[in-house]
């Protein structure tokens, strides 16, 4: 009886994100339903390539200390972290799972370790995520306009700017030189 009330198991859930994006990702019409379907999974897929890219900076952070940890132990370094084809994400008030093909996880991903390693910086792993989010906007969803990905990074850069900026504008405290009459 309390089976009704049960939520889906995981691996449907999964199973029925993926087949989701599928569905989109093979439209052809341009109604106005297939438009709706197609920026709703643009949203999905926004949220799920910035988890991706925020996991594969933390899973390798936590990995470079447990190799750390090994190495100093004599121990075999632990396998190195694997990016997910789901992602769970927050979709009004209930969590949903997000599909994304493996090839773009992949790269989200490594995107996320490089930047966490500093090969790449912030500016650079924003145009290439947004790259990637182009790929998937235009060539999987056919949307007119890519999304938008990892706007948190954005807004730290700007108001990182902003700070820079306010710091450079403020007038200069220390006093005059010695020869220096003027009132």
């Amino acid at each position: 009886m309390f089976g009704l009330f049960s939520r889906n198991k995981p691996i449907d859930e999964m199973r029925r994100a993926e087949a989701a994006y599928e569905k989109v990702a093979s439209l052809k019409g341009d109604s106005h339903d297939a438009r709706s379907l197609r920026l709703r999974m643009g949203l999905i897929c926004r949220a799920h390539l910035d988890k991706t890219f925020v996991d594969g900076a933390e899973q390798t952070a936590a990995w470079e200390e447990r190799a750390r940890l090994a190495l100093l132990e004599g121990s075999p370094l632990p396998e190195a972290p694997k990016p997910s084809k789901f992602q769970k994400i927050r979709s009004g008030d209930h969590d949903i799972y997000a599909y994304l093909p493996e090839e773009f996880v992949v790269e989200a991903f490594a995107l996320g370790s490089r930047y966490q390693k500093t090969e790449i910086s912030a500016p650079k792993a924003i145009e290439a995520m947004q790259a990637l989010a182009q790929q998937i906007s235009y060539y999987e969803l056919r949307l007119p306009e890519p999304f938008q990905v990892l706007d948190f990074l954005r807004e730290e850069l700007a108001a990182q700017a902003a700070l820079l900026e306010a710091a450079e504008s403020e007038p200069d405290p220390s006093p005059s030189p010695a020869g220096d009459l003027t009132p």
